[in-house]
């Protein structure tokens, strides 16, 4: 009996070792990609963290175009800085988190039921970049709007696109390059001043 005590109490220092190895090596650095383990625990540990009513729940809102102009509003303004217009994650922040952002045009977000996306808007993801949108000036109607722009992520337009380029924030810089460039557009002045992008 004692035999096996000290083989499990070695199974589990062995496992131990291996799962924090490395962390060991590469340091809790936001540069380097999850592991495969660590994206199939994430995945299932995220499932499990969402409550089973919460999951089963379904948009109460029609998937009308009005619906997805609306989510597609508050999706440009809100979580394209860090998830891109187009959902890839393409984005100067998304490159920087840890886990990276998901490319939720892909069957990983897609695949989640219309509960799972809902709850991770309202309630975000502990230890990722994630934020809870389920409170403040976010209510319930505008994120199951976001769930049915989610879904029209896979097949948005160009047109779609454009339109969200002008609905993003922008910092005071931008804005005075905007401006600029339309007053020079307009006949009102000199050529605008080379601007930089990050």
């Amino acid at each position: 009996m004692r035999a096996v005590a000290i083989i499990v109490v070695l199974a589990v220092v062995a496992a131990v070792v291996l799962i924090l190895l490395p962390f060991m090596r590469g340091g809790i650095s936001a540069r380097r990609a999850p592991s495969a383990v660590e994206r199939f625990v994430a995945r299932r540990l995220r499932h499990l963290a969402i409550p089973a009513g919460a999951r089963d729940e379904k948009n109460p809102l029609p998937a009308s175009p009005q619906v997805i102009a609306e989510g597609r509003e508050h999706f440009a303004d809100h979580c394209a800085l860090c998830h891109a217009n187009d959902g890839s994650g393409d984005s100067e922040i998304g490159h920087g988190l840890y886990p990276k952002v998901p490319d939720m045009r892909k069957d990983d977000t897609q695949s989640l039921s219309d509960g799972e996306l809902f709850y991770i808007i309202a309630n975000g993801i502990r230890f990722t970049g994630m934020p809870a949108w389920g409170d403040g000036d976010h209510d319930a109607e505008d994120n199951w709007e976001l769930v049915h722009f989610i879904r029209h992520l896979p097949k948005i337009t160009h047109q779609e696109l454009e339109e969200m380029e002008r609905l993003n924030p922008k910092s005071a810089g931008e804005a005075a390059e905007d401006k600029e460039e339309r007053e020079f557009l307009g006949g009102e002045g000199s050529a605008p001043a080379a601007g930089h992008d990050h």
